[in-house]
């Protein structure tokens, strides 16, 4: 056996080891912080100025030099829930399909395919929003939905095709891989002598997933559709390619609006003056803010189902 070098009871490459992880681990930990701090230099002007009320001013006028996110955080909110209604429901049932039913050969084929819309890049769901999704709505799918469900206020007003709604629906095809990814390996986790334990009791199929399952799992998945949120969240392109691109607040879903992402790609090359340029900066900052706080939320919530069951009891 060769000799090793040893510093005290630690060979020197277990030390060069410990100390490069914490290099690296650490940078990362710089690295955000030094985002953080770096945006929050650059929208200082905005923050001095208009204070908290730049979250809640709707008025966004470069003109008067009057900024306010309220408009393009409401934009944002609105199409990310529904993306999230949408592709939560759709995830979480690709993820039992793909765990507790498909056939071998299904399965991979499946899973296959949603992996295949991660790789997507968001123009092309932008350039498929515009020339398909767009005129689906427009034609078909929300003169129905005013037909049918009219007398609520997110389905009044005239039909366009680029609104919340396409929005949101963009948004839940790109986030979809995320949830039914994160759901699956969830599901995964969950023991077989669970599922073999609600069988022997008499539970049928859908049973046994519902009391076996996803009570188990249901931090986990709730973590997966909230990462999903957070990708959600910053999307940029495909958004900004179908969702009207208006700084509006009104209620109907057929509504054009305008997210944070959006905003910024649209007007960061027009900001002429300094102030412009700070409320824009401020803007990402919020929108940094919130996705940040939502990954390690999310990031909990899955840690909780690693560490142990946390579903119901089998009766």
């Amino acid at each position: 056996m060769a000799s090793r070098t040893k510093i005290g009871n630690i060979s020197l490459g277990d030390l060069v080891l410990r100390y490069t992880s914490f290099l690296m681990a650490g940078s990362l930990i710089g690295i955000m912080a030094w985002i953080g701090v770096t945006m929050f230099r650059s929208a200082g002007e905005s923050i001095t100025k208009f204070g908290p009320g730049f979250i809640t001013n709707r008025v966004w006028d470069p003109v008067r030099e009057e900024f306010g996110a309220l408009t393009f955080i409401y934009g944002t909110l609105v199409t990310s829930l529904i993306a999230l209604v949408i592709a939560g429901l759709i995830g979480v049932g690709v993820a039992i399909f793909l765990n507790e039913i498909a056939a071998p050969k299904i399965k991979v084929t499946v899973s296959f395919l949603v992996e295949l819309l991660a790789a997507i890049p968001s123009v092309v769901y932008g350039l498929w929003g515009i020339f398909i999704l767009a005129p689906l709505l427009r034609n078909h799918i929300e003169p129905w939905l005013g037909k049918w469900f009219g007398f609520l206020p997110i389905f009044q007003g005239t039909p366009s095709g680029l609104d919340m709604l396409a929005g949101g629906l963009i948004l839940a095809i790109m986030i979809l891989p995320t949830v039914a990814a994160i759901s699956r390996e969830v599901i995964a986790t969950v023991p077989i002598a669970q599922r073999e334990a609600a069988l022997a009791l008499g539970a049928t199929k859908w049973e046994m997933i519902r009391i076996a399952v996803l009570p188990y799992a249901k931090s986990g998945i709730l973590g997966g559709i909230m990462l999903g949120l957070g990708r959600a969240l910053g999307e940029t392109m495909a958004v900004t390619m179908v969702i009207g691109n208006r700084p509006d607040i009104l209620p109907s879903l057929f509504s054009p609006a305008y997210s944070m992402a959006s905003v910024i790609a649209n007007e960061f090359t027009e900001a002429t003056y300094d102030l412009y340029l700070s409320a824009l900066v401020e803007i990402g900052l919020i929108l940094f803010a919130i996705t940040f706080l939502l990954n390690a939320l999310a990031r909990l919530l899955v840690w909780s189902v690693a560490r142990g069951p946390k579903g119901g009891h089998l009766h």
